[in-house]
This record gives C-alpha cells, structure tokens and sequence, in this order.
C-alpha cells in the first residue's frame, strides 16, 4: 500500500480535527465524510477503535506507513522513559519533518519530496532519505543550486512559527537540530498513550 494521495479534507473530517492545517471544508462540515456522515457522528466508538484512530492520525500526520511506524515504536519501546514520548520524539526527528518545522517547506508531504530530490543538505552532505533520523548537533540546509526554488522561497516568507528545539539562520538557509523536542513542545494533537496501548494489546 502506497501513501494516501487523495482528498485531504476527507481525511480531516474523518479525524474531525485539521491536521493538514487550516481547512475550510472541515470549517463547514465538522462531521465524518460519506453518505451517513451526520448519523455515524452519534455512534459511539469501541475502545479498540478509539486507539486505533489514533494511531493512524499519528501516521497520517508524520506520513509515515504502517511497517515503518511500527519499527519507530519498537525503537521508542527500547530507549528509557516514557515510549509514547520516544514514539513522537523519533518522529520529530526525521528529516523530512524538521524541513518542514524549520519552513523550509509548505506541508510534511512537500518536505518529503524535497528531500527526494536531492535538495536538502545535512552536515554539508545530500541526504535523500526523508526518514533519515537527525542527531543533536545536525545541519540542516538547503543546497545552493535549490535556494531560489518558488517553493521554498514562498515558504520561507510565509514561516511564523518557532521551535525551541531548532535554530534557524536565515542568511544560510540553514538550522540546527538543536536537541530533541520535550512533549510540551511538540504542538501535534496526539493522544500517544493510546497508540502504547494498542501495541500492548
């Protein structure tokens, strides 16, 4: 199975939240997709598929595929302290979602392509892999021949938010994985509990 490609509203209104950013259909209809939309709205959902909800709103959101998720949550489950924590640190770690906190793209999905294609530098080397996990310390930057990119560029003037665990230099067109992110920082609406949970099961 490939990544979803299709309407991205219909997946906000499944989750009833924006998680692609602002959505002024989710704004106008704030209940499921589908011919029965208002009704499944009342039915109330299992415990099992409330967990299971939000495990693919994580997956969706960081576009990550299940096999990969899942070897993610193996990783977090081995390092010390709370796993839903290392789950949503190793996943703000990759490389193609901080191109997209530091701005230097519009969404996670542009951030994907543009590490594919070979516009993004890490510690002054071309890295391809957009699941490539960053270490404190790590460059970020965009290649030289990439810097005048319109999809860059717009989205560079359009960058407002800030995170304390990045540094960016504009000049350069560079950040700096600074360390990685404390929940409290981290603005997705996850509930990563409930992904431990199901694992657990």
């Amino acid at each position: 199975m490939g990544r979803y490609i299709g309407p991205k509203s219909k997946i906000a209104r499944k989750f009833g939240e924006a998680i692609f950013g602002v959505d002024k259909v989710l704004e106008k209809k704030n209940y499921p997709p589908g011919q029965h939309g208002l009704m499944r709205k009342r039915k109330k959902n299992s415990e099992y598929g409330v967990m299971l909800s939000e495990k693919q709103k994580a997956k969706i959101t960081y576009g990550v595929l299940e096999k990969q998720f899942h070897k993610t949550f193996v990783e977090a489950s081995r390092m010390g302290g709370i796993t839903g924590e290392n789950l949503l640190k190793l996943l703000e770690s990759r490389l193609d979602n901080v191109v997209f906190r530091l701005g230097i793209a519009p969404t996670r999905a542009a951030a994907r392509q543009l590490v594919s294609h070979r516009h993004i530098l890490v510690n002054g080397q071309v890295v391809n892999i957009p699941s490539y996990s960053l270490k404190v310390g790590d460059i970020v930057a965009v290649r030289e021949k990439s810097k005048s990119l319109e999809v860059i560029t717009d989205s560079l003037a359009g960058k407002r938010n800030r995170y304390a665990w990045l540094e960016w230099d504009s000049a350069t067109m560079s950040g700096k994985f600074m360390q990685k992110p404390e929940r409290e920082d981290i603005p997705e609406n996850i509930k990563e509990q409930l992904i431990v949970e199901l694992y657990s099961k």
